[in-house]
């Protein structure tokens, strides 16, 4: 069974990421989605900087550079980019209800590339959460159009980079003398690397006007605590439970996207809400108990 701690860090991650959808769909239109794709890894890197810099971890750039240029560009430069864009066509449940992808096209990954055993138990609570998440949000709801079937497509694109990040944390998080990195170094890194990757860009995707202080501070909150607090938790996670348990996370992150929008902003909680929400759960318990986290001697990490 998973320790208890580490359940209550992926239900405290579900909460932060479910509020990222609300903030990005503030944010966005009047930042852009680039931009703000840019401001969101840029200020979570200093927090990781300065979070790795208190508690005294070494980032060994030269050893690690490979590995924290992969996650950068899986973990953050795509899929903030693509998530960015996809809040100014789709509601921001919609945009969660698709990243609860990401378990599916983890769970493949890791039979393809870290011979992970695809048990029925699993297969099946994968499949009940996706199930779950669109009961959740009223899947059908959305007139399709152009626009909605290409955000829709980034969120698919982006949750599978999600999935190889996860991957590339699990398979090549370590240096070639096999010395593991510090997770808190691997989020650190990436995410700096990140900002660099995405720095080129800045005088064409500067928005033309000043964005209001509201699309400020969501920007400011999501930057903090969706991408730098929440790396700082999700990337250890990884590494103790493994890529499938880990992005479970994500059948969560509906759930609470609605939450969210019931209490700060009057939204509706309708009966397939909480017909969703126990599905949901239901999928969590089943992949969570169908997977095993690594031996120990492979959760070694460098100091």
């Amino acid at each position: 069974m998973m320790a208890p701690l580490d359940l209550f860090k992926l239900i405290f991650l579900a909460a932060i990421w479910g509020g990222s959808f609300i903030f990005l769909r503030v944010a966005v239109p009047e930042i852009g989605p680039v931009m703000t794709a840019m401001l969101r890894v840029s200020m979570a890197a200093v927090v990781l900087l300065v979070y790795a810099k208190l508690i005294g971890v070494q980032l060994h750039w030269r050893r690690h550079l490979q590995p924290f240029a992969l996650v950068a560009v899986f973990a953050a430069v795509i899929p903030f980019s693509c998530f960015s864009f996809a809040s100014l066509y789709l509601p921001a449940a919609y945009s969660a209800v698709l990243n609860s992808t990401a378990p599916l096209f983890g769970a493949l990954f890791s039979v393809l590339w870290l011979a992970e055993r695809m048990s029925l138990q699993k297969l099946t609570g994968l499949a009940l959460g996706v199930g779950g998440v669109a009961v959740l949000v009223g899947a059908g709801a959305l007139v399709l159009n152009v626009q909605v079937l290409l955000a829709a497509a980034a969120c698919l694109f982006a949750a599978a980079c999600y999935a190889v990040s996860s991957i590339i944390v699990k398979k090549t998080g370590h240096s070639d003398d096999g010395q593991h990195i510090h997770p808190i170094a691997m989020a650190t890194g990436s995410m700096v690397l990140g900002a660099l990757i995405m720095l080129p860009l800045l005088p064409w995707v500067m928005p033309a006007t000043m964005p209001s202080t509201r699309a400020l501070l969501c920007v400011t909150a999501l930057s903090m605590l969706s991408s730098g607090v929440a790396q700082a938790l999700f990337i250890p996670l990884i590494v103790r439970i493994g890529p499938t348990r880990a992005m479970s996370v994500s059948f969560l992150i509906p759930l609470f996207s609605m939450l969210w929008g019931y209490l700060f902003l009057g939204e509706a909680v309708r009966l397939a809400t909480l017909g969703g929400a126990g599905i949901v759960l239901l999928a969590m318990g089943l992949v969570l108990s169908a997977s095993h986290p690594e031996p120990e001697d492979a959760l070694t990490v460098e100091t």
